[in-house]
Protein backbone atom coordinates (compact mmCIF):
# COMPACT_ATOMS: atom_id res chain seq x y z
CA UNK A 1 0.00 0.00 0.00
CA UNK A 2 1.09 3.71 -0.44
CA UNK A 3 1.74 5.09 2.95
CA UNK A 4 1.55 8.31 4.57
CA UNK A 5 4.63 10.42 5.08
CA UNK A 6 5.84 9.50 8.86
CA UNK A 7 10.03 10.72 8.35
CA UNK A 8 11.18 14.16 9.06
CA UNK A 9 14.75 15.42 8.25
CA UNK A 10 17.64 15.98 10.17
CA UNK A 11 18.13 19.56 9.13
CA UNK A 12 21.48 22.09 9.70
CA UNK A 13 21.39 25.41 8.75
CA UNK A 14 21.97 26.42 5.05
CA UNK A 15 25.61 26.98 4.17
CA UNK A 16 26.57 26.33 7.59
CA UNK A 17 29.53 24.71 8.35
CA UNK A 18 28.61 21.68 9.92
CA UNK A 19 26.34 21.03 6.88
CA UNK A 20 29.51 21.11 4.49
CA UNK A 21 31.91 19.48 6.60
CA UNK A 22 29.24 16.75 5.75
CA UNK A 23 29.19 16.50 2.06
CA UNK A 24 31.25 12.96 1.36
CA UNK A 25 30.84 11.60 -1.63
CA UNK A 26 29.76 7.72 -2.04
CA UNK A 27 30.86 4.76 -4.93
CA UNK A 28 27.25 4.80 -7.13
CA UNK A 29 26.50 2.18 -9.25
CA UNK A 30 24.64 3.49 -12.04
CA UNK A 31 22.98 1.96 -15.58
CA UNK A 32 23.21 3.81 -18.49
CA UNK A 33 22.43 3.68 -22.83
CA UNK A 34 24.09 4.71 -25.30
CA UNK A 35 21.51 7.16 -27.81
CA UNK A 36 22.82 4.91 -30.87
CA UNK A 37 19.09 5.51 -32.10
CA UNK A 38 17.92 8.40 -30.59
CA UNK A 39 16.07 10.66 -32.43
CA UNK A 40 12.68 13.23 -31.97
CA UNK A 41 10.00 11.44 -33.99
CA UNK A 42 7.25 11.50 -31.94
CA UNK A 43 5.73 14.26 -29.47
CA UNK A 44 4.52 12.43 -25.71
CA UNK A 45 6.04 15.20 -24.11
CA UNK A 46 6.04 19.76 -24.23
CA UNK A 47 9.35 19.31 -24.98
CA UNK A 48 9.60 17.11 -27.65
CA UNK A 49 9.22 18.35 -31.41
CA UNK A 50 9.65 16.15 -34.21
CA UNK A 51 10.58 19.15 -36.54
CA UNK A 52 13.55 20.92 -34.45
CA UNK A 53 15.85 18.28 -36.11
CA UNK A 54 18.57 15.69 -33.98
CA UNK A 55 22.28 15.50 -34.54
CA UNK A 56 22.95 11.63 -33.15
CA UNK A 57 26.63 11.84 -33.27
CA UNK A 58 26.65 15.10 -30.68
CA UNK A 59 23.79 13.50 -28.88
CA UNK A 60 26.58 10.35 -28.16
CA UNK A 61 29.33 12.65 -27.80
CA UNK A 62 27.51 14.22 -24.42
CA UNK A 63 26.26 10.91 -23.12
CA UNK A 64 29.97 9.58 -23.51
CA UNK A 65 30.78 12.79 -21.59
CA UNK A 66 28.45 11.87 -19.25
CA UNK A 67 29.50 8.57 -18.36
CA UNK A 68 33.16 9.56 -17.93
CA UNK A 69 32.59 12.16 -16.22
CA UNK A 70 30.75 9.55 -13.59
CA UNK A 71 33.99 6.94 -14.20
CA UNK A 72 35.87 10.04 -13.12
CA UNK A 73 34.23 10.77 -10.04
CA UNK A 74 35.00 6.54 -9.03
CA UNK A 75 31.38 5.34 -10.20
CA UNK A 76 30.64 2.63 -11.53
CA UNK A 77 28.25 2.13 -14.78
CA UNK A 78 26.86 -0.06 -16.57
CA UNK A 79 25.83 -0.24 -20.01
CA UNK A 80 22.25 -2.12 -21.24
CA UNK A 81 22.60 -2.51 -24.98
CA UNK A 82 20.25 -0.01 -27.12
CA UNK A 83 17.61 -1.22 -29.39
CA UNK A 84 16.10 0.00 -32.87
CA UNK A 85 13.54 1.37 -33.40
CA UNK A 86 13.57 2.73 -29.41
CA UNK A 87 14.69 6.16 -29.84
CA UNK A 88 14.00 6.90 -26.38
CA UNK A 89 15.79 3.71 -24.66
CA UNK A 90 18.53 6.51 -23.64
CA UNK A 91 16.51 7.45 -20.96
CA UNK A 92 17.45 4.54 -18.89
CA UNK A 93 15.77 5.91 -15.81
CA UNK A 94 12.62 5.38 -16.77
CA UNK A 95 13.53 1.48 -17.18
CA UNK A 96 12.72 0.44 -14.03
CA UNK A 97 13.31 0.97 -10.28
CA UNK A 98 16.01 -0.53 -8.27
CA UNK A 99 15.48 -0.69 -4.12
CA UNK A 100 18.37 -2.76 -2.24
CA UNK A 101 18.99 -5.02 -5.21
CA UNK A 102 15.33 -5.33 -6.02
CA UNK A 103 14.83 -4.66 -9.86
CA UNK A 104 10.94 -3.64 -11.04
CA UNK A 105 10.80 -3.08 -14.59
CA UNK A 106 8.80 -0.71 -15.91
CA UNK A 107 5.75 -0.14 -17.83
CA UNK A 108 5.01 2.71 -19.93
CA UNK A 109 1.91 4.43 -20.79
CA UNK A 110 2.72 5.61 -24.41
CA UNK A 111 2.81 3.16 -27.06
CA UNK A 112 6.20 4.73 -28.74
CA UNK A 113 7.97 3.32 -25.46
CA UNK A 114 6.50 0.51 -24.22
CA UNK A 115 8.95 -2.10 -25.54
CA UNK A 116 12.00 -0.98 -23.27
CA UNK A 117 10.48 -2.19 -20.40
CA UNK A 118 10.95 -5.59 -21.76
CA UNK A 119 14.38 -4.31 -23.24
CA UNK A 120 15.25 -3.70 -19.39
CA UNK A 121 14.06 -6.19 -17.77
CA UNK A 122 16.02 -8.46 -19.86
CA UNK A 123 19.14 -6.62 -18.84
CA UNK A 124 18.23 -7.06 -14.89
CA UNK A 125 17.71 -10.88 -15.27
CA UNK A 126 20.06 -11.53 -17.54
CA UNK A 127 23.59 -12.79 -17.42
CA UNK A 128 25.11 -9.20 -17.72
CA UNK A 129 23.15 -8.02 -14.49
CA UNK A 130 25.82 -7.55 -11.39
CA UNK A 131 25.69 -9.28 -8.45
CA UNK A 132 23.63 -8.33 -5.72
CA UNK A 133 20.47 -7.32 -8.75
CA UNK A 134 17.29 -9.76 -8.43
CA UNK A 135 15.06 -8.98 -11.25
CA UNK A 136 11.16 -9.08 -9.87
CA UNK A 137 10.16 -9.33 -13.43
CA UNK A 138 8.02 -6.14 -15.72
CA UNK A 139 5.35 -4.22 -13.52
CA UNK A 140 1.70 -4.98 -14.10
CA UNK A 141 0.98 -1.26 -13.40
CA UNK A 142 1.69 1.84 -15.32
CA UNK A 143 5.03 3.49 -13.76
CA UNK A 144 8.51 4.58 -15.60
CA UNK A 145 10.76 3.74 -13.37
CA UNK A 146 12.84 6.12 -11.57
CA UNK A 147 11.28 9.05 -13.43
CA UNK A 148 8.63 8.76 -11.27
CA UNK A 149 10.22 6.94 -8.28
CA UNK A 150 13.28 8.26 -6.47
CA UNK A 151 14.81 6.91 -3.42
CA UNK A 152 15.46 9.08 -0.44
CA UNK A 153 17.34 7.24 2.53
CA UNK A 154 14.20 4.85 3.47
CA UNK A 155 11.51 6.41 1.91
CA UNK A 156 10.57 5.99 -1.46
CA UNK A 157 9.11 9.20 -3.13
CA UNK A 158 7.20 8.38 -6.08
CA UNK A 159 5.29 10.71 -8.41
CA UNK A 160 1.58 10.58 -10.37
CA UNK A 161 -0.10 12.83 -12.22
CA UNK A 162 1.32 11.90 -15.53
CA UNK A 163 3.25 8.54 -16.12
CA UNK A 164 2.54 6.47 -13.09
CA UNK A 165 -0.90 5.52 -11.52
CA UNK A 166 -1.14 5.71 -7.34
CA UNK A 167 -1.65 1.63 -8.23
CA UNK A 168 1.91 1.83 -9.59
CA UNK A 169 2.62 2.92 -5.84
CA UNK A 170 1.31 0.55 -3.95
CA UNK A 171 2.42 -2.05 -6.01
CA UNK A 172 6.47 -0.33 -5.57
CA UNK A 173 5.70 -0.44 -2.03
CA UNK A 174 4.85 -4.28 -1.75
CA UNK A 175 7.45 -5.77 -3.89
CA UNK A 176 10.33 -3.43 -3.45
CA UNK A 177 9.35 -3.50 0.60
CA UNK A 178 10.00 0.06 0.89
CA UNK A 179 7.35 3.13 2.60
CA UNK A 180 6.27 5.21 -0.27
CA UNK A 181 5.29 8.74 -0.05
CA UNK A 182 2.91 9.58 -3.23
CA UNK A 183 3.62 13.32 -4.69
CA UNK A 184 1.17 14.19 -7.29
CA UNK A 185 2.28 16.50 -10.55
CA UNK A 186 0.44 19.33 -12.45
CA UNK A 187 2.46 21.05 -14.59
CA UNK A 188 2.96 18.75 -18.09
CA UNK A 189 6.40 20.35 -18.32
CA UNK A 190 7.76 18.23 -15.49
CA UNK A 191 5.79 14.91 -16.64
CA UNK A 192 8.24 12.78 -14.49
CA UNK A 193 8.92 12.94 -10.76
CA UNK A 194 12.89 13.72 -11.72
CA UNK A 195 12.38 16.70 -13.50
CA UNK A 196 11.28 18.55 -10.79
CA UNK A 197 12.82 16.96 -7.46
CA UNK A 198 15.66 15.71 -7.07
CA UNK A 199 17.71 13.58 -4.11
CA UNK A 200 21.13 15.37 -3.43
CA UNK A 201 22.08 13.27 -0.14
CA UNK A 202 20.09 10.31 1.25
CA UNK A 203 21.47 10.76 4.86
CA UNK A 204 23.41 7.66 5.04
CA UNK A 205 26.40 9.56 5.47
CA UNK A 206 25.66 13.32 6.80
CA UNK A 207 22.35 12.13 8.75
CA UNK A 208 21.16 14.93 6.77
CA UNK A 209 18.03 14.07 3.83
CA UNK A 210 18.84 16.83 1.39
CA UNK A 211 16.69 17.54 -1.85
CA UNK A 212 15.96 20.65 -4.16
CA UNK A 213 12.90 20.60 -5.78
CA UNK A 214 10.41 23.16 -8.13
CA UNK A 215 7.55 24.00 -5.86
CA UNK A 216 5.04 25.18 -8.91
CA UNK A 217 4.78 21.16 -10.34
CA UNK A 218 3.40 20.19 -7.28
CA UNK A 219 -0.10 20.25 -6.24
CA UNK A 220 -0.67 22.53 -2.78
CA UNK A 221 -0.85 19.16 -1.06
CA UNK A 222 2.30 17.50 -2.62
CA UNK A 223 3.82 20.78 -1.58
CA UNK A 224 3.26 20.62 2.20
CA UNK A 225 4.29 16.93 2.18
CA UNK A 226 8.18 18.14 0.89
CA UNK A 227 7.76 20.97 3.55
CA UNK A 228 7.00 19.05 6.17
CA UNK A 229 8.86 16.11 5.23
CA UNK A 230 12.40 18.89 3.83
CA UNK A 231 12.26 21.60 5.58
CA UNK A 232 15.70 22.91 4.49
CA UNK A 233 15.08 21.45 0.86
CA UNK A 234 16.94 23.81 -1.91
CA UNK A 235 14.11 25.68 -4.18
CA UNK A 236 15.12 25.74 -8.07
CA UNK A 237 13.83 29.29 -9.77
CA UNK A 238 11.97 29.25 -12.78
CA UNK A 239 14.78 29.62 -15.19
CA UNK A 240 16.44 26.37 -13.85
CA UNK A 241 14.06 24.50 -13.29
CA UNK A 242 12.66 25.28 -17.14
CA UNK A 243 16.18 23.94 -18.69
CA UNK A 244 15.38 20.90 -16.73
CA UNK A 245 18.17 21.88 -13.81
CA UNK A 246 16.92 19.42 -11.11
CA UNK A 247 16.72 16.28 -13.46
CA UNK A 248 20.05 15.89 -11.51
CA UNK A 249 22.14 12.96 -10.39
CA UNK A 250 24.35 13.13 -6.76
CA UNK A 251 26.53 11.06 -5.03
CA UNK A 252 26.08 13.18 -1.97
CA UNK A 253 28.65 15.48 -2.58
CA UNK A 254 28.91 15.76 -6.18
CA UNK A 255 25.60 17.05 -8.34
CA UNK A 256 25.67 16.36 -12.14
CA UNK A 257 23.68 18.43 -13.61
CA UNK A 258 22.85 21.03 -17.06
CA UNK A 259 25.28 22.95 -17.52
CA UNK A 260 22.77 25.52 -17.91
CA UNK A 261 21.20 25.98 -14.51
CA UNK A 262 23.40 28.19 -13.25
CA UNK A 263 21.27 29.61 -10.95
CA UNK A 264 21.23 26.25 -9.04
CA UNK A 265 24.44 25.87 -9.42
CA UNK A 266 25.24 28.45 -6.93
CA UNK A 267 22.44 27.47 -4.54
CA UNK A 268 24.27 24.44 -3.98
CA UNK A 269 27.30 25.64 -3.76
CA UNK A 270 26.04 27.10 -0.78
CA UNK A 271 24.81 24.02 0.81
CA UNK A 272 28.01 22.43 0.48
CA UNK A 273 27.74 20.42 -2.88
CA UNK A 274 29.55 20.60 -5.94
CA UNK A 275 28.02 21.00 -8.57
CA UNK A 276 29.21 19.15 -12.18
CA UNK A 277 27.99 21.26 -15.19
CA UNK A 278 27.42 18.68 -18.06
CA UNK A 279 25.68 19.63 -21.71
CA UNK A 280 23.07 17.50 -22.50
CA UNK A 281 21.74 20.12 -25.28
CA UNK A 282 21.11 17.59 -27.21
CA UNK A 283 19.08 15.22 -25.57
CA UNK A 284 17.10 18.17 -23.86
CA UNK A 285 15.08 17.83 -27.41
CA UNK A 286 13.86 14.65 -26.07
CA UNK A 287 12.52 16.14 -22.98
CA UNK A 288 15.48 14.44 -20.62
CA UNK A 289 18.51 15.23 -19.47
CA UNK A 290 21.57 13.81 -16.61
CA UNK A 291 19.03 11.97 -14.36
CA UNK A 292 16.94 10.56 -17.29
CA UNK A 293 20.08 8.73 -18.67
CA UNK A 294 20.93 7.40 -15.45
CA UNK A 295 19.30 4.72 -13.79
CA UNK A 296 20.95 4.21 -10.42
CA UNK A 297 21.34 0.50 -9.07
CA UNK A 298 20.85 0.81 -5.04
CA UNK A 299 22.79 -2.54 -4.32
CA UNK A 300 22.48 -4.12 -0.74
CA UNK A 301 25.11 -2.75 1.04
Amino acid sequence: MTLSPTHTAVASPAGSPETEASRAATPRHYLMCPPTYFDVVYAINPWMDPTSGVDTARAVAQWEELKATYEAHGHQVEVVDPVADLPDMVYAANGGAVVGGRALAARFVHAERRAEGPAYEAWFSGPGAVVGLKSLGQAVELNEGQGDFLLAGDVLLAGTGFRTTLAAHAEAARLLDVEVVTLELVDPRYYHLDTALAVLDDGAVSGERTLAWYPPAFSSRSQEVVRDLFPDAIVASDEDAAVLGLNAVSDGRHVFLTDRATGLHERLRERGFEPVGIDLSELLKGGGSVKCCTLELDLPR
